[in-house]
């Protein structure tokens, strides 16, 4: 973790502050356990005391928490942004569905744009690595590696776009985005080229990040969702299609 020694103001106070920011800018995430108070006052380069009051304010304000015999560790400042009912609604309305995959392709399209112009070459390689799991869990019979790394995919490039509102909305919507990425897969899959056409599109997505070319990482993410919302929406279709023809076919057979 990135502390540096603290050079100036009340040190109790200036902690907090570097502490804060580790939150802020997500470096420091929900769960998170902050090294043991020797190491940390020592990293820091503040008394044992100024640590103590340093981390008794963010507990106050709900930002650290301490489990017994277990440590200090980063709260759940987070939530979830929907409760499971919400959720649920969502998934079993096509609208909402359909606006929930608009939603991720506005979002993370600006994403994508910020992380090829603003990533450093460590966010960029993360996703690259990302990408490469991707590939290889590609091979396998069992697609759920795939698309657990899908999620994992898209988050990196979030927190690539270095925009803390961005990225504080988006993991607060994580299990929202991971379910989405189950459900989509597992609707799609019933279409012969839907994975090796998904694992395209993301390496079109890499590939302008690599690039650092914000208009074609833009427009690969924003192209890759629309497939999303256009394969789900033929699939609804064909499913619609298939229900009344069974549903004549029985009531035939009923005469």
């Amino acid at each position: 973790m990135p502390f540096q020694k603290i050079t100036s103001e009340k040190l109790a106070t200036a902690v907090v502050r570097q502490i804060e920011h580790l939150i802020l800018r997500g470096i420091l995430r929900p769960g998170d356990r902050l090294p043991a108070e020797r190491e940390l006052s020592e990293r820091l380069g503040v008394s044992r005391p100024s640590l103590r009051e340093a981390v008794g304010a963010l507990q106050d304000r709900g930002l650290l928490t301490a489990k017994a015999g277990a440590g200090v560790y980063v709260a759940d400042v987070l939530g979830n942004a929907f409760s499971p009912a919400l959720t649920n609604l969502f998934a079993s309305h096509e609208d909402a569905l359909f606006d929930y995959i608009a939603f991720r392709r506005d979002m993370e399209g600006i994403a994508a744009a910020r992380a090829a112009t603003h990533g450093s070459d460590t966010d960029l390689a993360l996703v690259d690595t990302i990408f490469r799991k991707m590939e290889a869990a590609h091979d396998k019979r069992d697609p759920s590696d795939e698309a657990a790394l899908d999620a994992d995919f898209h988050m990196a490039i979030v927190e690539a776009s270095h925009n803390v509102i961005m990225l504080h909305m988006m993991r607060s919507m994580m299990d929202l985005l991971r379910e989405g990425v189950f459900y989509n897969r597992s609707v799609m899959f019933r279409q012969r080229t839907t994975r090796d056409t998904l694992l395209d599109q993301h390496r079109a997505i890499n590939d302008g990040l690599q690039a650092r070319d914000p208009v074609a990482a833009r427009a690969a993410v924003e192209a890759h969702l629309n497939y999303v919302r256009e394969s789900l929406g033929d699939q609804r279709e064909a499913d619609r299609h298939e229900a009344v023809a069974r549903l004549r076919l029985e009531q035939e057979v009923g005469r």
